[in-house]
């Protein structure tokens, strides 16, 4: 690869007054089918599903590697607070939405509510908002066994301000908050090694211990031949310095097999590089890498491997709130290419996994909050259908 890198905790009154006071209990493993998208190559195109076996055959029983369509997200979730009218600051928004998110958690939700299989590990404070987290997963047939909770921090809080165009500016709540405490020793590594892909972000390696955790459960990941699938998520309020998060989210670039970037991360990491110059994305290509996207919102995304590299269409739709849209599209591509890896190296039944992604971001943008606005599979289809047309 080119691009060389260096080998307040928050009391919040009133907004939890609605919330049912209650212990969490670690739930069994929810029985579902789980499906896979495939596509005919009849015009005008029709899509269809396909059903795999159930990921989960049993509720307690780690899942072997090679059989399971698992996704694993590891890292943060967190609180949103996204104010109910664009356009102001986050000092004149007259109300906020309380919204769930938090990057990996926003995948592992829109993973299940695809129809796929996932699971998160992370860990958040032993509040009222960890418990609602908790059971937001929970409800939503995500896998939450590796979750913790963590008596002496709180669960991270994020205000969003929204633009007029719908895109985000954050100030977060993390001094530090539970998911920045996670420890090693709380790794649960069967449903690590049990997954078929390992998805993570880069805030997690911002400070110890959950550094540390974040390097041993990707090792463990890649020791027991699960895809590593690496989406950095640029938060630069986060970070100590510029030259910090480059060097962090470069630090474990060259492990990952699939790799999601925007063209905002393509500039910083490249230091102000054209984003759109395909010579300047190959240099962010390491050898071992399987392919690298590259989001660009509503007109779509481009893809990269080895062999082959193009891009794919957006949907244009009413732009609302832009949180999770990306998550939304990671969720898209992840759930197909955990049902079937050998989409990597046919390009065309990438290129309509792709657009199956890409019609999930667009149809996350057109509700507030990122959890909420996840779509369903039928709802991802209808819109492909309908525009189609």
């Amino acid at each position: 690869m080119a691009v060389c890198s260096p080998a307040t905790s928050l009391f919040c009154s009133g907004f939890g007054s609605s919330l049912r006071t209650k212990r969490f209990s670690r739930p069994a493993i929810v029985q579902k089918e789980d499906v896979k998208l495939s596509v005919s190559s009849v015009e005008p195109r029709q899509w269809r599903l396909r059903g795999s076996p159930n990921a989960f055959s049993n509720g307690t029983g780690p899942l072997d590697a090679n059989e399971s369509s698992l996704v694993v997200c590891f890292g943060e979730m967190l609180i949103d607070f996204v104010p109910t009218t664009n356009g102001l600051s986050l000092a004149e928004a007259p109300a906020f939405k309380k919204a769930p998110g938090g990057a990996p958690a926003n995948v592992a939700v829109g993973i299940a509510r695809l129809g796929g299989s996932s699971a998160f590990i992370g860990k958040v404070g032993e509040d009222e908002f960890g418990y609602m987290l908790a059971d937001i997963l929970k409800e939503n047939n995500v896998n939450n066994n590796g979750m913790r909770f963590d008596p002496g921090a709180r669960t991270a809080l994020a205000f969003v301000t929204l633009k007029a165009n719908g895109e985000r500016e954050f100030m977060f709540y993390r001094n530090p908050s539970a998911d920045m405490l996670l420890q090693e020793s709380e790794l649960d590594q069967d449903i690590i090694t049990s997954a078929k892909i390992f998805h993570y972000g880069s805030i997690s390696l911002i400070t110890e211990p959950c550094k540390s955790a974040h390097i041993a459960a990707a090792k463990a990941a890649k020791d027991a031949g699960v895809l590593l699938s690496y989406d950095p998520n640029l938060r630069l309020p986060l970070w100590p310095s510029a030259d910090s998060v480059r060097e962090g989210i470069l630090s474990i670039w060259d492990a990952a097999d699939i790799i999601k970037i925007s063209e905002e991360e393509i500039s910083f990491l490249t230091r102000g590089e054209d984003p759109y110059d395909d010579a300047v994305v190959r240099k962010l290509f390491h050898p071992n890498l399987k392919m690298l996207l590259v989001t660009e919102g509503p007109d779509g995304c481009r893809y990269y491997s080895k062999e082959f590299n193009g891009r794919v269409s957006g949907l244009k739709v009413d732009c609302i709130d832009t949180t999770g849209a990306g998550d939304a599209f990671v969720a898209g591509i992840l759930s197909q290419i955990a049902a079937d890896t050998s989409l990597l190296q046919d390009e065309e039944r990438l290129r309509d996994a792709l657009k199956f992604a890409n019609a999930c971001g667009a149809l996350t943008v057109t509700e507030r909050g990122a959890i909420p606005a996840l779509p369903t599979k039928e709802a991802v289809l209808d819109a492909l259908l309908q525009f189609a047309k």
